[in-house]
């Protein structure tokens, strides 16, 4: 009878540790939020460096706009980095970054060494910006329309496929993206 107080855990945490890795080796894990077609937030960010605001709740001269959320201590900030810099070259005044739970100084460093591909950064050190825009970690991007709604939301690392159809919505697509 003991033997069995003893195997019941053990079992429980291999179940558990099974279900686990079949999660993360899923290969149709969603990367689109739950966030398309809301409105974007309506907040005023504190823009790094000092002296002005951004807003995001409504696009860029009656463009879309792109917001991605970052960290100088996320890993794959700096792997998706060279992707945002891509978007940069082709819509340099619809990209812009919130600089998510982080220092000025530290963005800045990240920013110095991997190159800045933002218009304008957002510090949001308390986290609740990037809350009221549904982030569930970083690095997620969003497309916000010219009237403020959310039309695409990528959780976790751009892809050079999410890349195309980013620059498809900042091209004139207005659809929310649902992502396979």
């Amino acid at each position: 009878m003991k033997r069995i107080f003893a195997v019941v855990p053990l079992l429980a945490l291999i179940g558990l540790g099974v279900v686990g890795a079949q999660n993360l080796l899923r290969q149709d894990k969603p990367s689109a939020g739950l966030s398309e077609g809301r409105a974007a937030p309506v907040r005023s960010f504190e823009t790094m460096g000092g002296g002005s605001t951004v807003s995001f709740h409504q696009g860029v001269r009656g463009e879309p706009l792109v917001v991605n959320l970052f960290a100088s201590w996320c890993g794959p900030c700096e792997v998706e980095h060279p992707l945002l810099m891509e978007l940069a070259r082709t819509h340099p005044d619809q990209t812009f970054g919130v600089l998510y739970r982080d220092t000025p100084e530290n963005g800045q460093q990240f920013l110095r060494e991997l190159g800045n591909p933002y218009k304008a950064v957002a510090l949001d050190g308390d986290g609740q910006g990037g809350l009221d825009f549904g982030l569930t970690g970083v690095p997620e991007t969003f497309v916000v329309s010219a009237d403020g709604q959310i039309l695409q939301h990528v959780r976790g690392i751009l892809t050079p496929e999410t890349l195309e159809e980013i620059r498809g919505l900042l091209d004139g697509g207005s659809e929310p993206v649902e992502l396979p």
